[in-house]
């Protein structure tokens, strides 16, 4: 089958023909509908070196936004049933510690002796034709599109776990939400702001076009520049965010956020760039906190699913066939995409 492989350290992926896998015991042989390209996939193939934490030695199959149909079940498998439609929950833990019991399989307290991270990450992932999955990461999508649900999985999946973690600070009326990034995980985390909770959703990001399509999903937008802090404040009134969520994680738009804290108010970090941030106790809104999560729980994928049934969450997706999928990439790379790109092997 055709697959988009990470062969080696700090090279472009290439397409080409693996052999088609088969379904271990416990497994799901899935023929697959979507696969996200994300910009992990991007770190995975260009930043990383070997020895690096967080590196995932070569070579395997990217792709851990996954959707699909099932085509076959492994030994002591039950209970699915051909061409029923899937989302697949990507990380993949030892599955026996308090943390993986509880399916918070991203906290794994065994992740630095497991031999991946995840499925498309170390473990062959679903930028192919077929993928094969444990059957505890199968979430029932029903008869909703697979395709575009694909990149929920952790489109979706992450910025709902950092909403999820902060909605005591969203809780009754007057309170506002604060979006940095407007992405493929920031648009999503407008919806579910506006979806969960009844705060004013104030977004921000560098490209119009971004906060033109944050402000359509109801969200007050705010450009960038040096007053930008100051003009998040002044919507509040002067007294700050409760919740931020900051889809970027480089050091100018952690400042950002922090300097728009309320007392008492909750600022979590969600992506990766890389940025740090200083702690001062007078210059700090009192109580507020700093945090971060990574990813999410196989629970809060189901509501994540839930939530996509009901309309509430609707992924911009730019579908790709397989024969595309490094084009995709390298549009990803030059930030030329509005909406996440999707590979469908059934174009």
């Amino acid at each position: 089958m055709r697959a988009v492989v990470f062969e080696q350290y700090q090279t472009f992926p290439s397409l080409t023909d693996v052999p088609k896998p088969t379904p271990g015991p416990g497994e799901v042989l899935l023929k697959v509908a979507g696969a996200g390209a994300c910009h992990s996939d991007v770190a995975v193939y260009r930043e990383f070196q070997e020895g690096q934490p967080g590196a995932q030695s070569p070579s395997f199959v990217l792709g851990h936004e996954n959707s699909g149909w099932v085509e076959a079940v492994g030994d002591g498998v039950t209970g699915f049933t051909e061409g029923d439609a899937y989302l697949v929950y990507g990380p993949v833990g030892c599955g026996h510690c308090s943390y993986c019991s509880k399916g918070q399989d991203t906290y794994c307290e065994n992740a630095a002796t497991n031999p991946y991270m995840g499925i498309g990450l170390g473990r062959d992932g679903g930028m192919a034709e077929y993928v094969s999955v444990p059957a505890r990461n199968l979430v029932p999508l029903g008869d909703a599109d697979p395709v575009a649900a694909a990149p929920l999985s952790d489109a979706a999946l992450t910025p709902y776990h950092a909403i999820k973690n902060s909605l005591p600070n969203l809780a009754g009326g007057g309170r506002f939400a604060l979006v940095v990034g407007l992405g493929g995980l920031g648009q999503i985390a407008v919806q579910i702001l506006t979806a969960l909770t009844g705060a004013t959703v104030i977004a921000t990001d560098m490209k119009q076009d971004a906060m033109d399509r944050a402000a359509a999903r109801g969200a007050i937008t705010v450009p960038g520049g040096p007053d930008q802090a100051a003009a998040i404040r002044e919507i509040t009134g002067g007294r700050g965010i409760d919740a931020a969520f900051d889809f970027v994680g480089a050091t100018p738009t952690i400042k950002v956020a922090q300097a728009s804290m309320a007392v008492g108010g909750r600022f979590t970090v969600v992506g990766i760039a890389g940025g740090t941030t200083e702690w001062n106790f007078f210059a700090t809104p009192y109580e507020s906190t700093i945090t971060n999560t990574y990813w999410g729980t196989i629970e809060d994928l189901h509501e994540v699913v839930a939530m996509y049934r009901a309309g509430q969450i609707v992924p911009d997706v730019e579908r790709y066939a397989l024969a595309d999928a490094l084009e995709a990439y390298r549009k990803l790379e030059a930030g030329e995409l509005s909406g996440r790109a999707v590979v469908v092997p059934t174009l």
